[in-house]
């Protein structure tokens, strides 16, 4: 009863309001305040009626362009620049995979022959 009779003579406590959350940075935006380039893909699609078709979306900021250009990467805008730089990526990326698969498929092109004396011709 007591209790009752307290707890209406209590002063009621401030509503506070919760501060605002603030906005997480993403790594672009970690990048853009440091002057740092920054690429990255952000998605990928796949024809499933035919899987050797597909795309990329990529996002970069400012900087990563500018970088891109001073490496004589050259197009009507900042897209076609970064495709011109994502096309040579997945070019190397093909041709060090056929050179793997070349080496590991084919004789050694260095042939040895005893000439005898303990001495070999190495062609």
């Amino acid at each position: 009863m007591f209790e009752n009779i307290k707890s209406r003579f209590k002063k009621p406590k401030k509503q506070t309001k919760p501060a605002p959350a603030k906005p997480k940075q993403t790594e672009k935006d970690i990048a853009n305040k440091k002057g740092e380039p920054y690429v990255a893909i952000l998605g990928m699609e796949v024809d499933q009626e035919n899987l050797h078709q597909g795309s990329f979306e990529l996002d970069w900021n400012d900087k990563f362009v500018s970088n891109l250009v001073r490496a004589g990467y050259q197009g009507e805008s900042d897209a076609d620049i970064v495709d011109q730089w994502f096309q040579t990526v997945c070019r190397h990326i093909v041709m060090e995979t056929y050179d793997q698969y070349d080496a590991m498929n084919h004789e050694s092109y260095v042939h040895t022959r005893d000439l005898g004396n303990g001495r070999k011709e190495i062609s």
